[in-house]
């Protein structure tokens, strides 16, 4: 299989860390400031956390606030940060309508710098958990989506990933070879002790890619608390940035020649047997 090389210029990139709460509004003012650090900084791919425009108290809540496919205030707002800031920008999830009138599907939009739509993925992988400390189901109230997407960016290809889809390696052979592998998440905390750092470096050591993983991170309203740990995974696995915890900007600087040394040093990708 050929592998993609990214022929852009040297870049920074940013994977933003926030602690959303229950009103939308507010959450939005957020996201805007953290972008707003990370194009002063000199980012010029920004990323935002899964859930980044509304966390409630119940599961349920996000209902209200599903916007269909092209319309809404949440997808307008990442519209015009992106054109403000001219940043191309991933913008986390929020829900959008399914088919199923009872649940939303947890859509991951992408911006190009001017605020044009380029990209949406459906989270496929929907979270179950069953701890004496925390209990999740997400396929109660979220339609999963069908399908790997991957984008063509200035940056190199970019494959779209969301929390719980980084467990299933699957996935991200799907896209082919990608540059960088986005995965805005929410982590549980015993989880992402256990197992978050661990899975990022794994899928950028298996992939030969970039992993930027923005994520929230703190004590939320509803007392739901996230594990924060945002963080930018070079190629090799190396961590080379990340923020434990409350909100915040991680950056990294990307050369693409790194990328290019990589993978000729360890053609991993191009010694694939089985497809």
């Amino acid at each position: 299989m050929p592998v993609a090389e990214s022929t852009a210029a040297p870049f920074r990139i940013a994977a933003l860390q926030m602690v959303a709460g229950p009103v939308v509004a507010r959450n939005l003012a957020v996201a805007e400031e953290l972008i707003g650090d990370a194009a002063d900084q000199g980012a010029r791919l920004v990323a935002l956390p899964e859930w980044f425009c509304f966390i409630g108290a119940s599961d349920r809540d996000k209902l209200a606030l599903r916007e269909r496919d092209g319309d809404g205030e949440i997808q307008a707002a990442l519209a015009r940060l992106a054109a403000k800031f001219r940043v191309w920008l991933i913008g986390g999830t929020l829900p959008l309508a399914a088919t199923d009138p009872g649940k939303v599907r947890n859509s991951c939009l992408v911006f190009d710098d001017t605020g044009r739509r380029v990209a949406r993925y459906d989270k496929i992988h929907l979270f179950g958990l069953d701890l004496e400390t925390e209990k999740f189901r997400e396929s109660n109230t979220i339609e999963p989506g069908t399908r790997p997407v991957a984008v063509d960016t200035p940056f190199g290809r970019i494959g779209l990933s969301v929390c719980y889809d980084v467990r299933f390696p699957e996935l991200y052979r799907g896209f082919g070879p990608v540059d960088i592998i986005s995965v805005p998440s929410a982590f549980t905390v015993p989880t992402g002790e256990a197992h978050w750092e661990t899975l990022l470096r794994a899928r950028a050591i298996e992939n030969l890619a970039w992993v930027m993983a923005p994520a929230q991170g703190g004590r939320h309203e509803s007392g739901r608390v996230t594990y924060g740990h945002s963080m930018i995974v070079d190629p090799w696995g190396k961590v080379v940035a990340c923020l434990p915890a409350g909100p915040g900007v991680v950056l990294a600087d990307i050369d693409p020649t790194y990328l290019k040394e990589v993978r000729a040093a360890l053609p991993a990708l191009e010694h694939r047997a089985l497809n």
